[in-house]
């Protein structure tokens, strides 16, 4: 999504004009400033003590430059400081180089070359969130919260995410070697993948039982909301009367495509997500566009702790609205908006430019959904190598992300004791391949069947809708006071 907002101007007077312009011709190149004005001509507020910064980096480039044991590459140099500079902010803000600016396009499409993982860093380590549902990654049989060590002869200490996917992407059928530990085994292994189209189906669909459809949405695509509403017009042929919409793994994608989805079962002009930038006035609110025909049938939506970002707001949306009951366990917990920007010289940056809320003011950053019912799958386990113990996977939430943005609409919770494995409730939850195995879905099939999906929402949830109620009722008893007294 890129954002055409302008955030202010710099204001100089004629020395500091002099000194900026001296300073730029030194660094040779306007790089570093870039950001500030392509896609949108977004222009950076300079603090006073900015310029006193560019000096002292100024001086390091010249220092390097005249110093070095060998004569380094200026361009190398820069390229390296921005790489820097952005990894210093959250763990999505990234430098994209020249190969990953020209695939985001390939991306939104959702299709590239390459072995098919999410990943993330979590205790310095560059860690699997999760591998993409049939890909090379996944059929090689690479797990959630596997560390990737090596990427060929590459050390992953340091790497950030994009250099690691970068250097993952490559030409269908070339090889890339990938040393991974797992904490049940007693040493690392090495998996040869052979990198392919990545082509990820953005929806899958089918009829559960009578009357009663099914919608998969495995991730936020360009097409994303064309194919959901293909989908639920050749399931409505069929007689649907009910919807159980599955978004249980789904990573996120594109914002509009979130918007759009919960389009089809919201009224036109009702708040899906607003964005909140920096500073107060840099709110931007996403309505309802008002589908050709919007499904008023009973909806179940299922996530899991595989849930993040659009999926987040798709379900705060339907759930905020009293729309559709959510099912499952607590979601990632990504909160947050990214924005490309380019760079000189093919490059460009994806920048955390806000934080999205759901529409009644909720921010999920570092806390995710809490589903209206709670249903917990049997964890996924495995033997370990060591001494034959089983072993449960710990899933990675956004919390556990290295330089996560914090929230402010909740309080910081200290620092927990570490549980006993057994009992910890992050341990990673299996997806049944068989329906009769799958509790959530389920569970999801009970709910439609007693003909009022909201009848048995707990209690909890029952007394927070029946305190917004008040609250309103409150609110519009106020203002026709305030009218009255006026007149």
């Amino acid at each position: 999504m890129m954002d055409s907002e302008e955030t202010g101007m710099i204001k100089v007077n004629k020395k500091k004009l002099i000194l900026t312009a001296v300073i730029l011709l030194v660094v040779g190149t306007l790089t570093l400033f870039t950001t500030g004005f392509v896609l949108g001509h977004r222009v950076a507020y300079a603090k006073s003590d900015t310029y006193d910064d560019l000096r002292a980096f100024t001086r390091a480039l010249e220092l390097i430059k005249s110093n070095y044991v060998e004569d380094p590459d200026t361009k190398d140099l820069i390229q390296g400081a921005i790489r820097g500079m952005v990894n210093s902010l959250d763990p999505h803000s990234s430098y994209m180089t020249e190969r990953a600016f020209k695939e985001i396009n390939m991306d939104i499409k959702g299709e590239f070359h390459g072995v098919g993982l999410q990943l993330g860093i979590k205790n310095q380590q560059l860690t699997v969130i999760a591998p993409i549902e049939d890909t090379p990654a996944d059929r090689a049989g690479i797990a959630a919260g596997d560390k990737i060590l090596k990427v060929n002869d590459d050390w992953t200490k340091d790497m950030t995410i994009e250099e690691a996917v970068d250097k993952m992407r490559g030409p269908k059928g070339t090889e890339v070697r990938l040393l991974i530990h797992r904490d049940s085994w007693d040493k690392p292994k090495e998996f040869k993948i052979v990198r392919d189209v990545i082509k990820v189906q953005s929806v899958k669909s089918r009829m559960l039982e009578d009357g009663v459809g099914y919608v998969k949405i495995i991730q936020f695509q360009g097409q994303t909301a064309k194919d959901v509403e293909k989908a639920l017009k050749k399931l409505e042929e069929k007689g649907m009367k009910e919807l159980v919409l599955d978004m249980r793994n789904n990573p996120g994608g594109l914002l509009d495509a979130s918007v759009d989805v919960s389009s089809l079962f919201l009224p036109k002009d009702k708040l899906v997500v607003y964005l909140q930038g920096r500073r107060k006035d840099d709110r931007k609110d996403f309505l309802a566009t008002g589908a050709d025909h919007v499904r008023t049938y009973p909806v179940v939506v299922l996530v899991n702790t595989g849930s993040a970002s659009a999926s987040e707001i798709v379900a705060g949306a339907l759930q905020d609205q009293k729309r559709a009951v959510i099912i499952g366990t607590q979601t990632f917990g990504k909160g947050s908006v990214q924005t490309v920007f380019p760079l000189e010289g093919g490059t460009g940056i994806r920048l955390t430019t806000a934080k999205y809320y759901t529409p009644s003011g909720r921010s999920i950053q570092n806390v995710g959904i809490t589903p209206d019912i709670e249903v917990k799958l049997i964890a996924a386990k495995e033997k370990n190598g060591k001494n034959g113990e089983t072993v449960s996977h710990l899933i990675v939430r956004e919390k556990d992300l290295e330089r996560h943005l914090k929230n402010e609409t909740v309080k910081e919770q200290p620092e927990a004791k570490p549980k006993v494995q057994e009992e910890d409730e992050d341990i990673m939850e299996s997806l049944p391949k068989e329906d009769k195995d799958d509790m959530q879905l389920q569970r999801a099939l009970e709910l439609l069947k007693t003909g009022d999906i909201f009848k048995n929402v707990p209690v909890q949830a029952k007394k927070e809708a029946a305190a917004e109620k008040k609250e309103s009722a409150a609110t519009e008893k106020k203002s026709e006071k305030v009218e009255t007294k006026t007149k």
